[in-house]
């Protein structure tokens, strides 16, 4: 009995496999042509990137009287539309993100994606060979006081 439990602690203190190499620069792709495609005003890098059903959410900083717990809610749709009119658009000279994999468990995936605007964690599945982003959580950044 002591034994069966020193040997079940020892495992969940065992640190996690390390991940894929291939399969993290493939997420990384991904997550690269949400971002960059975004920056850019790319519509076709966002829609490759996105599931068709894609849930895109924020938390809602104010309350909403008619939601408890309020959600901002934007779909696959409404984000390429909002690439085209380019609302992130960016000279390329001002980029400043990160991507980062933080985990890969059989054909999902999680990851970190930052820029000056927003912070993103992206929850991926890989259908076939192919990683899309299935839900997006994300965080908008408070916007600098102009001057």
């Amino acid at each position: 009995m002591i034994a069966a439990l020193l040997t079940a602690l020892a495992l969940q203190a065992a640190p996690p496999p390390a991940l894929d190499p291939a399969t993290v620069k493939a997420v990384e792709a991904v997550a690269f042509d949400y971002v960059d495609g975004q920056l850019e005003g790319d519509t076709a890098r966002v829609t490759r990137a996105l599931h068709p059903d894609l849930a895109k959410r924020a938390v809602r900083a104010k309350a909403d009287p008619d939601e408890v717990l309020a959600l901002r809610r934007m779909s696959r749709d409404e984000l390429i539309d909002l690439t085209r009119q380019g609302a992130l658009k960016t000279p390329r000279d001002q980029w400043d993100r990160t991507v980062r994999v933080l985990d890969v468990a059989g054909n999902v995936a999680v990851a970190r994606v930052e820029t000056p605007w927003f912070v993103d964690h992206l929850s991926l599945g890989r259908f076939g060979e192919r990683w899309v982003i299935v839900n997006a959580l994300w965080y908008p950044k408070p916007r600098p006081a102009s001057k």
